[in-house]
């Protein structure tokens, strides 16, 4: 069965959060299964967002060397598919389980009141950030800058008007402090560096500069990473990667 980026993500997202009851160091709060100890609760969850490659360019490609050791150290979600095309409708539809009647990447003529991953969360006392490269200051709702490559149509939650201005952080603003992370949080490369515009060699490095120490920090503390991409290169099978990589993760 096909697994789509829809509200069952959204879900899970959801689900991975509600054990989480404050901070903890690795050694509390765990469970063993077979002989294995892991961490009952998740602390920390942070989405990365590609653009517009299948699974077949990603995995295995000698020039995303970093993302291929993602997918061995974690969980590679093998059946895993984009809803449609172009762009923006995945991004609503990942954050709101719905593309809102969104069906290009122009501005939408209004904002949505619907529930969606952030509002959910603030709504169960849990925090949620998104950090947009380029993203010229704080609450920016605007469609794009003179310089640098923010796209405000891979940025959902300036969509909807149940979440505070105050979520929406350029990626300046992310902390170096891993414990300050909101219980969710997105990560959106700018046009350069998500696959868009630039190389996938580019985007590869560039997660490894500023990802790849929360990720090694996840593994001790109960936190998660999650690499996944918007849509394909506009097939109409849509077969995307999606990794998570944690503590807990099934290797493969």
């Amino acid at each position: 069965m096909k697994i789509k980026k829809t509200i069952l993500l959204t879900v899970v997202f959801t689900i991975l959060c509600s054990c989480t009851q404050g901070h903890s160091t690795a050694q509390k709060n765990q469970q063993t299964i077979d002989g294995k100890t892991f961490p009952n609760k998740i602390d920390h969850i942070i989405i990365v967002i590609e653009e517009n490659h299948s699974e077949k360019e990603i995995k295995g490609n000698p020039k995303a060397p970093y993302m291929n050791s993602l997918l061995k150290q974690g969980t590679y979600l093998s059946n895993y598919h984009a809803i449609e095309h172009p762009s923006q409708p995945n991004y609503l539809n990942l954050f709101s389980g719905s593309n809102q009647g969104v069906t290009n990447d122009a501005v939408p003529k209004r904002r949505f009141a619907a529930s969606n991953l952030a509002s959910s969360l603030l709504s169960h006392h849990y925090t949620f950030a998104g950090f947009s490269e380029d993203l010229p200051y704080t609450g920016f709702t605007g469609f794009s800058i003179r310089r640098g490559g923010y796209a405000r149509k891979h940025n959902p939650w300036v969509n909807f008007s149940n979440v505070p201005k105050e979520v929406n952080q350029p990626l300046t603003k992310f902390p170096k402090n891993f414990n300050q992370l909101p219980t969710v949080s997105f990560v959106i490369p700018n046009l350069s560096h998500d696959m868009h515009d630039g190389s996938i060699a580019e985007a590869d490095q560039w997660l490894k500069s500023h990802l790849s120490a929360y990720v090694q920090w996840a593994k001790k503390n109960n936190s998660l990473l999650i690499l996944t991409w918007d849509e394909d290169d506009n097939s109409e099978k849509n077969k995307i990667p999606a990794i998570f990589v944690g503590p807990w993760s099934k290797q493969g």
